[in-house]
C-alpha cells in the first residue's frame, strides 16, 4: 500500500492445488474482495451503497493473498464469552500460546449482525498509504443470517496480510452466497462452531 504497488502480482488461476484451498484478499486495483472457501473461489464488487455482486470464479488476480490448503479441521466450541471479532481474536490468542507459525480458521453458523467493505477504489486513484487504500470503499450492514468465515491468524503478520492493530484477518460469506466481504465487526448469535486448521 504504502508504494502503490496494486497490481495483480498473484494469479488465482495459477494456484496448482486447489483441493481443501482457503484463501483472502483483495482484487487488483482494490476493485473488489476475494475469498476462497474449500477449493471454490469468489470475487465481490460494489454494485451500489446497498448492493453488491458475489461471483465465483478463479479468474481474478490480487496483490497479496493470503491461502493454505487445509485437509483436516479441529473442532472447537466457543465459550458464550466470545460474541464478537474481539473477543474471538482474544480466545485465538489464547488457543495459540506459544504457537509461532500462522494458521488457519473457519467460523460456521448463526451471526446477529455484522459490518464488512469491499474496497472499490476509483480507476485513476493513486494510493501512497492504507488510508489511500480506502478510498472509494463501501460498506454493508448484515443482520441475522448464517455465515461461513474465513480468517487467518498471525502474531507476525501485522502489515502484511492482517491490519497493523490486529492479528486477525477474515472475510464472510453468507450461506446463499449473495454478500461477501471483509469483517469489520461481527456478533455472533451463539452456536457458532469455530475450527482450527490442524
Amino acid at each position: 500500500m504504502w508504494k502503490g504497488q496494486l497490481y495483480g502480482t498473484i494469479a488465482l488461476d495459477t494456484i496448482s492445488n486447489k483441493n481443501h484451498l482457503y484463501g483472502l484478499g483483495p482484487c487488483e486495483n482494490l476493485a473488489g474482495e476475494i475469498m476462497v472457501v474449500d477449493g471454490k473461489s469468489y470475487r465481490s464488487k460494489v454494485v451500489s451503497r446497498t448492493e453488491m455482486e458475489v461471483t465465483e470464479t478463479f479468474a481474478v488476480k490480487a496483490p497479496f493473498f493470503v491461502y493454505a490448503n487445509v485437509i483436516s479441521w479441529r473442532p472447537h466450541n466457543l465459550p458464550k464469552t466470545v460474541t464478537d471479532h474481539v473477543s474471538l481474536e482474544k480466545y485465538l490468542q489464547t488457543l495459540a500460546g506459544n504457537r509461532e507459525q500462522p494458521f488457519v480458521f473457519k467460523l460456521v453458523g448463526p451471526i446477529v449482525k455484522a459490518n464488512i467493505h469491499i474496497v472499490n477504489l476509483p480507476e485513476g486513484k493513486t494510493v501512497a498509504s492504507p488510508d489511500d487504500a480506502h478510498t472509494g470503499q463501501v460498506n454493508y450492514d448484515l443482520g441475522s443470517e448464517e455465515v461461513t468465515i474465513v480468517g487467518f491468524y498471525s502474531t507476525r503478520h501485522q502489515a502484511i496480510f492482517t491490519h497493523h492493530d490486529t492479528f486477525i484477518h477474515m472475510h464472510l460469506m453468507t450461506a446463499e452466497h449473495l454478500k461477501m466481504g471483509h469483517v469489520e465487526q461481527v456478533q455472533f448469535a451463539g452456536n457458532m462452531k469455530l475450527y482450527l486448521s490442524q
